[in-house]
């Protein structure tokens, strides 16, 4: 297991991760705005068995990628500087949906998503914002994708992300902390830190948390397990 994350998560918190994979940590810089250019939901976008990758992601990165044996594909269109040319790979796909700003994300995750039902959402930083827990299950921190997704029948969970740390901004969103590996949800951070702990620690208590270090959630573009 290989599990990419931003360089900046602390130190307590990379050891405790490399008790479950070994670690990847991931930095770039001049492609997109410096505070998500460590960010792996902006760069990868797991599809499926599939792994598709902004085309400008680093050499270093898809060197790695081969290294690792992990396939991939290249996107079509590379990530920008500015909004939105900085979301068009932040989606989230499950077995049967495809969830996205359909206007903004690349068309080869499109391609890939042909048998999937599309469920368009207008917050474009999509996973930033949403973190699949099963094929129907989610916490979300954007109240526009928690109404389309209450509309779509969905067992979904809103909180307020206020105290999630993102640096140059009021605040991060909640999918950025965290990472998925089968009944496991890894926080960067402590929901004794997070105003909406119970209701997170309700909604989860089929799964098992593991809080990577003691200090307030950070939004860091995911824990992305390959």
């Amino acid at each position: 297991m290989q599990i990419i994350t931003n360089n900046i998560l602390p130190q307590k918190a990379i050891s405790k991760l490399k008790n479950f994979g070994e670690i990847i940590l991931f930095e770039t810089e001049g492609i997109v705005y410096p505070a998500i250019s460590n960010h792996p939901d902006v760069f990868f976008c797991p599809v499926g068995e599939e792994l598709l990758v902004a085309p400008n992601l680093p050499e270093f990165y898809k060197n790695i990628l081969n290294e690792k044996k992990i396939k991939f594909k290249e996107g079509k269109k590379p990530l920008g500087q500015k909004y939105p040319a900085t979301a068009i790979y932040n989606t989230v796909v499950t077995q049967n949906h495809l969830i996205a700003n359909t206007k903004v994300i690349d068309e080869k995750v499109l391609g890939l998503s042909a048998n999937k039902k599309i469920i368009h959402v207008n917050q474009a930083y999509t996973r930033c914002n949403l973190l699949q827990l099963s094929e129907e299950k989610f916490i979300t921190s954007d109240k526009g994708i928690f109404k389309v997704l209450e509309k779509e029948k969905m067992d979904v969970l809103y909180v307020n992300p206020a105290g999630i740390v993102l640096k140059g901004f009021k605040n991060g969103f909640f999918g950025g902390c965290c990472g998925v590996l089968e009944n496991k949800v890894f926080i960067a951070g402590s929901l004794n830190h997070f105003a909406e702990r119970e209701k997170v620690r309700g909604f989860l208590n089929d799964f098992e948390i593991v809080e990577l270090y003691d200090g307030p959630l950070l939004d860091v573009g995911g824990v992305l397990m390959v």
